[in-house]
């Protein structure tokens, strides 16, 4: 059974840093394309960064140059660690795994087959 947990969401003032878990079972980070996503109230979900089976990442939009993406195989978990946070980056975060090995390019929530539940996160000024 493929199961996601994030952890690691809280609050923390704005040009802070928090960093994010996700741990995976059921399956193997290491030979799956995975993701971050995030949701803020009233929004659509927009992916953030992904990483893919080869550790190759890609970081889109507002993240690009504070948010970085990696892994660890031998603990099967995905990371995210985010610097300089800002208000606009409260949002519920969650983790996703691809059925493929690699990244297709799109940042398309259906590209990802399997979620975790999400961690809150929230950045005050």
């Amino acid at each position: 059974q493929v199961q996601l947990v994030e952890s690691g969401g809280g609050s923390v003032q704005a040009g802070g840093s928090l960093t994010l878990s996700c741990a995976a079972s059921g399956f193997s980070v290491a030979t799956h394309c995975m993701g971050w996503f995030r949701q803020a109230p009233g929004k659509e979900r927009e992916g953030l960064a992904v990483i893919d089976s080869d550790g190759r990442t890609a970081v889109v939009g507002s993240a690009k140059g504070r948010f970085t993406i990696s892994k660890d195989n031998a603990k099967n978990t995905l990371y995210l660690q985010m610097d300089s946070l800002k208000p606009e980056d409260t949002a519920m975060y969650y983790c996703a795994a691809a059925v493929r090995d690699f990244c297709s390019g799109s940042w398309s929530s259906l590209y990802y087959s399997y979620w975790g539940q999400g961690t809150q996160v929230t950045v005050s000024s």
